[in-house]
Protein backbone atom coordinates (compact mmCIF):
# COMPACT_ATOMS: atom_id res chain seq x y z
CA UNK A 1 0.00 0.00 0.00
CA UNK A 2 2.78 2.34 0.12
CA UNK A 3 3.18 2.75 -3.42
CA UNK A 4 0.37 4.25 -3.72
CA UNK A 5 1.36 7.42 -1.81
CA UNK A 6 3.87 8.65 -3.53
CA UNK A 7 1.87 7.97 -7.24
CA UNK A 8 -0.73 10.08 -6.30
CA UNK A 9 1.54 13.39 -7.71
CA UNK A 10 0.98 12.29 -11.07
CA UNK A 11 -3.01 10.90 -10.63
CA UNK A 12 -3.37 14.85 -9.70
CA UNK A 13 -1.97 16.11 -12.64
CA UNK A 14 -5.37 14.65 -14.36
CA UNK A 15 -7.55 17.40 -12.28
CA UNK A 16 -7.44 20.48 -13.80
CA UNK A 17 -5.67 19.41 -17.04
CA UNK A 18 -8.45 20.68 -19.34
CA UNK A 19 -9.91 17.04 -20.32
CA UNK A 20 -13.56 16.35 -20.16
CA UNK A 21 -15.48 13.64 -18.95
CA UNK A 22 -12.74 11.95 -17.35
CA UNK A 23 -13.59 8.46 -15.93
CA UNK A 24 -12.58 7.06 -12.84
CA UNK A 25 -12.21 3.70 -10.84
CA UNK A 26 -10.77 3.49 -7.18
CA UNK A 27 -10.50 -0.20 -6.09
CA UNK A 28 -8.48 -2.95 -4.45
CA UNK A 29 -6.75 -5.77 -6.67
CA UNK A 30 -3.69 -7.74 -6.36
CA UNK A 31 -2.95 -6.79 -3.27
CA UNK A 32 -2.97 -3.11 -3.34
CA UNK A 33 -4.79 -0.10 -4.06
CA UNK A 34 -5.86 0.69 -7.92
CA UNK A 35 -6.86 3.92 -9.27
CA UNK A 36 -7.91 4.35 -13.38
CA UNK A 37 -8.54 7.79 -14.59
CA UNK A 38 -8.82 8.06 -18.30
CA UNK A 39 -10.06 10.23 -21.05
CA UNK A 40 -13.01 8.50 -22.02
CA UNK A 41 -16.40 6.55 -20.81
CA UNK A 42 -17.48 5.37 -17.76
CA UNK A 43 -18.02 1.99 -19.29
CA UNK A 44 -14.47 2.20 -20.32
CA UNK A 45 -13.23 2.41 -16.93
CA UNK A 46 -15.35 0.10 -15.56
CA UNK A 47 -14.10 -2.52 -18.19
CA UNK A 48 -10.67 -2.10 -16.97
CA UNK A 49 -11.25 -2.57 -13.34
CA UNK A 50 -13.17 -5.95 -14.64
CA UNK A 51 -10.18 -6.79 -16.29
CA UNK A 52 -8.28 -5.78 -13.74
CA UNK A 53 -10.02 -8.26 -11.52
CA UNK A 54 -10.05 -10.92 -13.13
CA UNK A 55 -7.03 -11.34 -14.03
CA UNK A 56 -6.31 -11.23 -9.86
CA UNK A 57 -8.55 -14.08 -9.66
CA UNK A 58 -6.64 -16.00 -12.21
CA UNK A 59 -3.08 -15.31 -10.76
CA UNK A 60 -3.53 -14.78 -7.34
CA UNK A 61 -0.94 -17.10 -5.56
CA UNK A 62 -2.31 -16.55 -1.83
CA UNK A 63 -5.98 -18.02 -3.40
CA UNK A 64 -5.56 -21.67 -3.74
CA UNK A 65 -9.39 -21.42 -5.92
CA UNK A 66 -7.00 -19.31 -8.54
CA UNK A 67 -4.74 -20.95 -11.58
CA UNK A 68 -2.13 -20.10 -10.09
CA UNK A 69 -3.10 -21.60 -6.70
CA UNK A 70 -3.95 -24.91 -8.33
CA UNK A 71 -0.53 -25.24 -9.74
CA UNK A 72 1.11 -25.04 -6.93
CA UNK A 73 -1.81 -27.06 -5.08
CA UNK A 74 -1.37 -30.16 -8.03
CA UNK A 75 1.70 -29.16 -9.46
CA UNK A 76 0.03 -28.98 -12.57
CA UNK A 77 -3.02 -27.01 -13.92
CA UNK A 78 -4.75 -25.99 -17.37
CA UNK A 79 -4.69 -22.29 -17.54
CA UNK A 80 -6.40 -20.00 -19.45
CA UNK A 81 -5.21 -17.58 -22.23
CA UNK A 82 -4.00 -14.96 -20.32
CA UNK A 83 -2.26 -16.79 -17.60
CA UNK A 84 -0.36 -18.79 -20.12
CA UNK A 85 0.44 -15.61 -21.62
CA UNK A 86 1.88 -14.26 -18.62
CA UNK A 87 3.71 -17.19 -17.73
CA UNK A 88 5.25 -17.72 -20.96
CA UNK A 89 6.86 -13.46 -20.97
CA UNK A 90 7.76 -14.32 -17.31
CA UNK A 91 9.85 -17.10 -18.16
CA UNK A 92 11.43 -15.62 -21.34
CA UNK A 93 12.27 -12.71 -18.97
CA UNK A 94 13.71 -15.13 -16.07
CA UNK A 95 16.05 -16.48 -18.61
CA UNK A 96 16.69 -13.39 -20.11
CA UNK A 97 17.78 -11.81 -16.61
CA UNK A 98 19.95 -15.36 -15.80
CA UNK A 99 17.09 -15.86 -13.16
CA UNK A 100 17.75 -12.70 -10.89
CA UNK A 101 14.06 -12.69 -11.76
CA UNK A 102 13.22 -16.01 -10.77
CA UNK A 103 9.38 -16.77 -10.25
CA UNK A 104 9.99 -19.83 -8.00
CA UNK A 105 11.27 -18.30 -4.98
CA UNK A 106 7.63 -18.35 -3.58
CA UNK A 107 8.57 -21.11 -0.96
CA UNK A 108 11.42 -18.30 0.34
CA UNK A 109 8.94 -15.61 0.36
CA UNK A 110 6.63 -17.96 2.68
CA UNK A 111 9.68 -19.06 4.65
CA UNK A 112 10.61 -15.20 5.63
CA UNK A 113 7.02 -14.21 6.95
CA UNK A 114 6.57 -12.29 3.36
CA UNK A 115 2.98 -13.75 2.79
CA UNK A 116 1.59 -14.36 6.42
CA UNK A 117 3.48 -11.28 8.17
CA UNK A 118 4.89 -14.02 10.89
CA UNK A 119 8.18 -12.61 10.05
CA UNK A 120 11.32 -14.88 10.64
CA UNK A 121 14.60 -15.52 9.86
CA UNK A 122 14.44 -19.42 8.25
CA UNK A 123 17.93 -20.99 9.22
CA UNK A 124 20.80 -21.91 6.67
CA UNK A 125 19.59 -25.97 6.26
CA UNK A 126 15.98 -24.90 5.72
CA UNK A 127 17.11 -21.97 2.92
CA UNK A 128 19.95 -24.23 0.96
CA UNK A 129 17.04 -27.55 0.96
CA UNK A 130 14.45 -24.69 -0.26
CA UNK A 131 16.54 -23.63 -3.27
CA UNK A 132 16.77 -27.01 -4.53
CA UNK A 133 12.86 -26.67 -5.45
CA UNK A 134 13.82 -22.95 -6.70
CA UNK A 135 14.49 -22.76 -10.56
CA UNK A 136 12.15 -21.37 -12.91
CA UNK A 137 13.83 -24.13 -15.28
CA UNK A 138 11.88 -26.57 -13.87
CA UNK A 139 8.63 -24.56 -14.84
CA UNK A 140 7.03 -25.95 -17.94
CA UNK A 141 4.29 -24.97 -19.84
CA UNK A 142 2.93 -27.02 -23.29
CA UNK A 143 -0.24 -26.77 -25.00
CA UNK A 144 -1.93 -24.44 -22.41
CA UNK A 145 -1.38 -26.41 -19.55
CA UNK A 146 1.93 -25.82 -16.85
CA UNK A 147 3.85 -28.25 -15.03
CA UNK A 148 5.85 -27.62 -11.68
CA UNK A 149 9.29 -29.44 -10.94
CA UNK A 150 9.10 -31.36 -7.71
CA UNK A 151 8.38 -29.23 -4.59
CA UNK A 152 8.14 -26.05 -5.94
CA UNK A 153 5.61 -23.38 -6.07
CA UNK A 154 5.31 -19.83 -8.52
CA UNK A 155 4.27 -16.73 -7.84
CA UNK A 156 3.69 -14.28 -10.93
CA UNK A 157 3.28 -11.09 -8.31
CA UNK A 158 6.51 -9.87 -10.07
CA UNK A 159 4.94 -9.40 -13.47
CA UNK A 160 1.12 -9.27 -12.88
CA UNK A 161 0.76 -5.79 -12.23
CA UNK A 162 2.46 -4.91 -15.63
CA UNK A 163 0.64 -7.09 -17.35
CA UNK A 164 -2.42 -5.79 -15.87
CA UNK A 165 -1.03 -2.19 -17.11
CA UNK A 166 -0.95 -3.67 -20.91
CA UNK A 167 -4.25 -5.06 -20.90
CA UNK A 168 -5.57 -1.95 -19.66
CA UNK A 169 -3.96 0.13 -22.42
CA UNK A 170 -4.97 -2.63 -24.58
CA UNK A 171 -8.75 -2.13 -23.53
CA UNK A 172 -8.21 1.53 -24.07
CA UNK A 173 -7.00 1.67 -27.19
CA UNK A 174 -9.66 -1.02 -28.77
CA UNK A 175 -12.44 1.85 -26.91
CA UNK A 176 -10.64 4.87 -28.25
CA UNK A 177 -9.44 6.34 -25.27
CA UNK A 178 -6.42 8.31 -26.20
CA UNK A 179 -5.46 9.64 -22.73
CA UNK A 180 -5.28 8.70 -19.26
CA UNK A 181 -3.32 7.48 -16.02
CA UNK A 182 -3.43 4.19 -14.76
CA UNK A 183 -1.75 3.37 -11.15
CA UNK A 184 -1.91 -0.30 -10.43
CA UNK A 185 -0.66 -0.18 -7.27
CA UNK A 186 2.77 1.53 -8.26
CA UNK A 187 3.13 0.16 -11.62
CA UNK A 188 1.81 3.20 -13.32
CA UNK A 189 0.76 3.53 -17.40
CA UNK A 190 0.82 6.98 -18.70
CA UNK A 191 -1.14 6.69 -22.21
CA UNK A 192 -1.47 9.70 -24.34
CA UNK A 193 -0.64 13.45 -23.20
CA UNK A 194 -2.35 16.06 -21.42
CA UNK A 195 -4.58 18.84 -24.18
CA UNK A 196 -1.33 21.36 -23.96
CA UNK A 197 0.98 18.39 -25.40
CA UNK A 198 3.11 18.01 -22.88
CA UNK A 199 3.89 14.70 -21.41
CA UNK A 200 2.29 13.38 -18.08
CA UNK A 201 4.65 13.31 -14.57
CA UNK A 202 4.90 10.23 -12.59
CA UNK A 203 6.68 10.53 -9.09
CA UNK A 204 8.89 8.44 -7.54
CA UNK A 205 8.65 7.80 -3.83
CA UNK A 206 11.51 9.04 -1.08
CA UNK A 207 12.38 5.78 0.40
CA UNK A 208 12.23 7.77 4.15
CA UNK A 209 8.91 9.10 3.33
CA UNK A 210 6.33 7.33 1.39
CA UNK A 211 4.13 10.47 1.74
CA UNK A 212 6.75 12.50 -0.81
CA UNK A 213 8.30 11.92 -3.62
CA UNK A 214 12.12 12.35 -4.38
CA UNK A 215 11.78 13.41 -8.24
CA UNK A 216 9.53 12.72 -11.36
CA UNK A 217 9.71 11.29 -15.13
CA UNK A 218 7.80 13.12 -17.74
CA UNK A 219 6.26 9.83 -20.08
CA UNK A 220 4.21 9.57 -22.89
CA UNK A 221 3.26 5.81 -24.20
CA UNK A 222 5.33 4.54 -21.09
CA UNK A 223 4.74 2.07 -18.15
CA UNK A 224 6.91 3.58 -14.68
CA UNK A 225 7.10 0.48 -12.59
CA UNK A 226 8.97 0.84 -8.94
CA UNK A 227 10.27 -1.17 -6.38
CA UNK A 228 12.11 -0.88 -3.31
CA UNK A 229 13.12 -2.11 0.36
CA UNK A 230 10.84 -0.27 1.71
CA UNK A 231 7.63 -1.60 0.06
CA UNK A 232 7.44 -4.62 2.56
CA UNK A 233 10.18 -5.28 5.38
CA UNK A 234 10.95 -6.23 8.90
CA UNK A 235 13.90 -5.47 11.40
CA UNK A 236 15.48 -7.38 13.61
CA UNK A 237 18.98 -6.68 15.50
CA UNK A 238 18.86 -3.64 13.92
CA UNK A 239 19.08 -5.43 10.41
CA UNK A 240 16.48 -4.79 7.62
CA UNK A 241 15.04 -7.75 5.68
CA UNK A 242 13.36 -6.81 2.59
CA UNK A 243 10.44 -8.86 0.96
CA UNK A 244 12.82 -8.54 -2.61
CA UNK A 245 14.65 -12.76 -2.17
CA UNK A 246 18.02 -12.89 -4.25
CA UNK A 247 17.11 -16.16 -5.90
CA UNK A 248 21.22 -17.26 -5.41
CA UNK A 249 20.99 -16.97 -2.04
CA UNK A 250 17.23 -17.46 -0.44
CA UNK A 251 17.75 -14.28 1.32
CA UNK A 252 16.47 -10.86 1.12
CA UNK A 253 18.67 -8.86 -1.16
CA UNK A 254 21.54 -6.45 0.29
CA UNK A 255 23.65 -5.22 -2.18
CA UNK A 256 23.34 -1.62 -1.49
CA UNK A 257 19.93 -0.69 -4.00
CA UNK A 258 16.87 1.06 -2.00
CA UNK A 259 14.85 1.28 -5.07
CA UNK A 260 14.87 0.75 -8.62
CA UNK A 261 12.34 3.00 -11.36
CA UNK A 262 12.19 0.73 -15.37
CA UNK A 263 10.39 2.99 -17.74
CA UNK A 264 9.41 0.95 -20.63
CA UNK A 265 6.77 0.18 -23.40
CA UNK A 266 5.83 -2.82 -21.80
CA UNK A 267 4.22 -2.96 -18.28
CA UNK A 268 5.41 -6.80 -17.72
CA UNK A 269 8.86 -5.82 -18.82
CA UNK A 270 8.96 -2.28 -16.92
CA UNK A 271 7.44 -4.57 -13.61
CA UNK A 272 9.79 -7.60 -14.11
CA UNK A 273 13.09 -5.82 -14.79
CA UNK A 274 12.27 -3.58 -11.52
CA UNK A 275 12.90 -6.80 -9.20
CA UNK A 276 15.46 -7.89 -11.72
CA UNK A 277 17.70 -5.30 -11.58
CA UNK A 278 17.27 -4.61 -7.93
CA UNK A 279 18.60 -7.94 -7.28
CA UNK A 280 21.26 -7.31 -9.82
CA UNK A 281 22.62 -4.46 -8.19
CA UNK A 282 24.45 -1.78 -9.83
CA UNK A 283 26.66 -3.21 -11.85
CA UNK A 284 24.43 -6.25 -12.83
CA UNK A 285 22.08 -3.67 -14.04
CA UNK A 286 24.30 -1.42 -16.28
CA UNK A 287 25.70 -4.52 -17.97
CA UNK A 288 21.80 -5.42 -18.41
CA UNK A 289 20.75 -2.14 -19.44
CA UNK A 290 23.55 -1.75 -22.17
CA UNK A 291 23.07 -5.22 -23.51
CA UNK A 292 19.42 -4.24 -24.26
CA UNK A 293 18.82 -0.24 -24.46
CA UNK A 294 14.91 -0.64 -25.03
CA UNK A 295 14.15 0.42 -21.50
CA UNK A 296 15.70 3.21 -19.24
CA UNK A 297 15.99 3.12 -15.27
CA UNK A 298 16.71 5.16 -12.38
CA UNK A 299 18.33 3.17 -9.56
CA UNK A 300 18.68 4.73 -5.74
CA UNK A 301 21.62 3.45 -3.94
CA UNK A 302 21.84 3.27 -0.28
CA UNK A 303 24.54 6.12 -0.31
CA UNK A 304 22.01 8.46 -2.00
CA UNK A 305 23.78 8.19 -5.13
CA UNK A 306 20.61 8.53 -8.28
CA UNK A 307 22.14 6.25 -11.22
CA UNK A 308 19.80 7.57 -14.16
CA UNK A 309 20.64 5.87 -17.66
CA UNK A 310 20.67 8.61 -20.49
CA UNK A 311 17.27 8.19 -21.46
CA UNK A 312 15.95 8.94 -18.31
CA UNK A 313 18.20 11.32 -17.46
CA UNK A 314 16.49 13.19 -20.15
CA UNK A 315 13.21 12.33 -18.56
CA UNK A 316 13.57 12.80 -14.57
CA UNK A 317 13.24 16.08 -12.62
CA UNK A 318 14.80 15.92 -9.12
CA UNK A 319 12.81 17.38 -6.50
CA UNK A 320 13.90 20.78 -5.12
CA UNK A 321 14.09 19.59 -1.68
CA UNK A 322 16.56 16.55 -2.60
CA UNK A 323 20.61 16.51 -3.40
CA UNK A 324 21.32 13.10 -4.43
CA UNK A 325 24.80 12.34 -6.31
CA UNK A 326 23.40 12.23 -9.90
CA UNK A 327 25.25 9.65 -11.82
CA UNK A 328 24.63 8.99 -15.59
CA UNK A 329 24.97 5.88 -17.39
CA UNK A 330 26.50 5.99 -20.95
CA UNK A 331 25.38 3.49 -23.82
Amino acid sequence: MKKVICILFCLMLFSGCGYSNVASESFESMDTFMKIDIYGSADTAAEIRAEIESLDSLLSAQDDSSEIGRLNKNGSAEFSEDTADLLSQALELCADTDGALDISVYPLVEAWGFIDKNYRIPGESEIDDLLKNTDYRKITLSGGRAYLGSGMKLDLGAVAKGYAADKAVELMKQNNVRAGILNLGGTVAAVGEKPNGEKWRVGICDPENTAAYFGSVSVSGKVVATSGSYERYFEQDGKRYCHIIDPKTGCPTDNGTVSVTVISDSGTKSDALSTALFVMGIDGAKEYWRSHTDFEFILLDEENTLWLTEGAEAAFRMNKDYEYNMKVIKA
